[in-house]
């Protein structure tokens, strides 16, 4: 049994090595919570919040999440004997919503319990993996997707993701993946082609994607289930996914073949741990997605694609693609195209803020 002795909450500003360019967002800087949790003997476990500074992703910002958590959540979890991180649910059922402010200072509660077993999280988990694929994201204007890619592959990443839009040129991305047959293409549209005609979608169905994810807005199942039945590339859906209830709407509507596993949209490790199960058994496939995070929210991203049910590449670059320099100890690197697995306990970095 565990006692929360202390709750703490640090600030984290960087700005981004190059901007993140998507059809929703220009990322420049990025600012995110660090929750660090101390048990009576004052062993710590973090935890990150992924929210961003304006509601552009969800509603929640780092500005109302960081006063969800101290105002609302730490004073529920301050004192509280807990003999499994899972209690949590029961403890955080009586505050609606905020999923990344829950997950957040959930992380570090499951990260505690590791440690306090002296066991990776990625063992306390079940996880079987010992190295992880690493994957990276290149967004940026059409001039500049050739020689992103080119660098990216050059580091040593075997699975790309491009940003797409109805307004990107489709020929030029077919030319693009079909001159490097090495690499897994992943589209992801951010829910761009709301509203706009399936033939434009179907463009990029012959493309060579290995999946197309979140064609169109989070709500339009309908929409999405109409593509998977005229497309041969797998509909992923990203933005759709808040909650284990989604993921069995998309399964009951046959509205994508394919979803993203994101801790901080979903709640944290108790409802992704239930969506992994579920996915499991339907067949389902999983990848684990990435929020322009630093290394803590990384660490515990890097548990979770251990997971033997976990089987295709997510976001995973090195702490240097987005920091000159990370919040952790040691860094987290790319090498051969695989990122090991730390063996200390917990999410087995340390803390560098």
């Amino acid at each position: 049994m565990a006692v929360i002795a202390g709750i703490e909450f640090r600030k984290v500003n960087q700005p981004l090595n190059q901007p993140f360019i998507t059809v929703l967002q220009k990322v420049q800087e990025r600012e995110v919570t660090i929750v660090i949790v101390r048990d009576a003997q004052g062993r710590e476990g973090y935890g990150e919040c992924v929210a961003f500074d304006t509601p552009w992703y969800t509603e929640e910002t780092v500005t109302s999440s960081r006063f969800v958590m101290e105002q609302v959540l730490a004073p529920l979890l301050l004192n509280e004997r807990l003999e499994h991180p899972t209690e949590l649910e029961r403890l955080f059922s009586k505050v609606k919503g905020n999923h990344m402010a829950k997950a957040a200072v959930e992380m570090a509660i499951w990260d505690l319990f590791a440690k306090r077993q002296g066991v990776p999280l990625h063992e306390f988990i079940g996880g079987v993996r010992k190295t992880i694929p690493a994957g990276v994201v290149v967004a940026g204007e059409s001039d500049e997707l050739a020689p992103n890619v080119k660098a990216a592959i050059g580091r040593g990443y075997r699975r790309i993701k491009l940003k797409v839009s109805p307004d990107t040129d489709a020929a030029l991305l077919k030319s693009l993946v079909a001159a490097n047959p090495e690499i897994s293409f992943y589209a992801d549209a951010n829910g761009s082609f709301s509203g706009r005609a399936l033939e434009e979608l179907l463009a990029f169905d012959q493309a060579g994607f290995a999946l197309i994810e979140q064609p169109y807005g989070e709500h339009e199942w309908e929409a999405h289930s109409a593509a998977r039945s005229k497309m041969t590339t797998p509909i992923c859906l990203d933005e759709s996914i808040h909650s284990l209830d989604d993921v069995k709407r998309m399964a009951e509507q046959q509205a994508g073949d394919i979803i993203v596993l994101k801790m901080g949209r979903l709640g944290g490790w108790s409802e992704t741990l239930k969506v992994v199960e579920f996915c499991r058994n339907e067949q389902i496939g999983m990848w684990v997605g990435g929020m322009i995070e630093f290394g803590v929210s990384k660490a515990h991203n890097l548990a979770l694609a251990s997971l033997p049910e976990v089987k295709l590449t997510g976001d995973f670059s090195d702490s240097g693609h987005f920091w000159q320099v990370d919040i952790v100890s040691p860094e987290i690197r790319v090498e051969h195209g695989e990122i090991k697995l730390s063996e200390s306990p917990g999410i087995g970095y340390k803390l560098n803020i």
